[in-house]
């Protein structure tokens, strides 16, 4: 009998995989919570590994340590995957790899095993962690392993008298403090929308509202002047911009495995703080700051999705980012309305758009006219020699 930690989200694929696996063996569901939770969607969890046959459950709470070693960065580089995706679902997956190899360390498992399939990212982000920190310990993956469809895992659980139809197990939904994503059905596709109805929630707020983001060194810490933790901020927008529908798109992107993929998600909360604070950035930061941290931003968000989190060059990046923050304060006031968001504007005491040095198109303060003729002068230098020397 293998003593088996199973990384368990309460979905289809880990509901096989526990139910599958606990046939003979001691298998420890860990459920890592890393944000999206209620109480009571935590206890149904709790309730379902039980009835699957786990030998224990355990839930661990990682939010803050997600906020804190990867989320804080994702805001720093204003990281967008090909300009569309906060990276909801692959930006978990590194804290919940280590932490199940932490949990199964110190529980002395033979085995660690988990839901991927064999065609998708999250088999490279666990894998990858788990051999890295726990070499010693053996993967076991049975979705990858057997090759199996969601509508054979639903056949199976429903021959072991675990009763799912195929309409409520049709995507496969994560739900974490960075958005939600959704997968299945038309995202198999390259021509189908996902309906309203594959989202979580529904239009609660018809007529616009202004609200107010407040950033300190980089990192949100209040909204509408109230201040709080930024876990806590992201919780709050979040809702708000649930409430609206805001931050619906579908991501298209190529997997860590050489194919293309389609992924629908939810997140309205992630998607307006790092447009905001890109915004702030903007009025905050010198142009080589913010080309700089285009160029290291992409890598990191990059590296980050693919699994590769413990290179010691993201740490590198890590601290230029956090450098970069020092003068990204301010507050940053947005229009929600249904299904969208305004960015109205800015106020910051590091704001460098001052006017005592001048109004773009309006007004020099601190040059003069022949200042300004003699720098056009010297800057088209290099393109008056290359037309002279090369003049036909």
């Amino acid at each position: 009998m293998k003593k088996i930690v199973l990384a368990y989200s309460g979905g289809l694929d880990t509901s096989y995989c526990l139910k599958k696996l606990s046939i003979d063996n001691e298998v420890h569901a860990v459920n890592i919570n890393t944000g999206g939770y209620t109480i009571e969607e935590s206890n149904k969890i709790k309730e379902k590994a039980i009835k699957l046959g786990a030998y224990s459950f355990t839930t661990i709470d990682a939010v803050d340590l997600f906020y804190n070693k990867i989320i804080k960065y994702l805001v720093f580089g204003n990281v967008l995957r090909n300009n569309t995706y906060p990276l909801s679902v692959s930006s978990e997956r590194t804290i919940q790899a280590m932490e199940i190899v932490n949990y199964a360390k110190k529980n002395k498992a033979t085995h660690i095993a988990h839901g991927s399939t064999g065609a998708g990212n999250d088999q490279v982000r666990f894998d990858t962690i788990f051999q890295i920190l726990a070499p010693e310990i053996k993967i076991l993956s049975p979705i990858r392993d057997l090759k199996l469809t969601r509508e054979e895992e639903i056949d199976f659980l429903n021959q072991q008298g675990i009763k799912l139809s195929w309409e409520k197990a049709k995507y496969s939904i994560n739900k974490g403090l960075w958005g939600t994503s959704v997968g299945g059905d038309e995202t198999l596709t390259s021509d189908l929308k996902l309906p309203s109805t594959a989202y979580p929630g529904s239009l609660k707020n018809k007529s616009s509202k202004e609200i107010t983001l407040t950033f300190k060194n980089g990192e949100i810490i209040g909204v509408n002047g109230e201040k709080y933790d930024s876990v806590t901020c992201i919780e709050l927008i979040s809702k708000q911009c649930d409430d609206y529908c805001i931050g619906r798109d579908i991501h298209v992107g190529d997997s860590i495995i050489g194919i293309k993929g389609r992924v629908g998600f939810q997140a309205g909360g992630p998607m307006l703080i790092i447009k905001s604070h890109h915004l702030l950035e903007k009025h905050t930061l010198t142009k080589w700051q913010q080309f700089q941290k285009d160029q290291l931003s992409n890598f990191y968000g990059m590296h980050l999705h693919e699994g590769q989190y413990l290179d010691p060059v993201l740490r590198d990046i890590e601290s230029f980012l956090q450098s970069s923050q020092s003068n990204v304060n301010g507050d940053i006031h947005v229009t929600l309305h249904p299904f969208r968001f305004e960015l109205n504007g800015i106020s910051s005491k590091n704001d460098l758009m001052n006017r005592k040095f001048g109004t773009y198109g309006e007004i020099n303060n601190k040059w003069s006219a022949d200042d300004a003729k003699g720098f056009i002068k010297i800057v088209s230098n290099q393109n008056k020699i290359h037309q002279y020397v090369n003049k036909k």
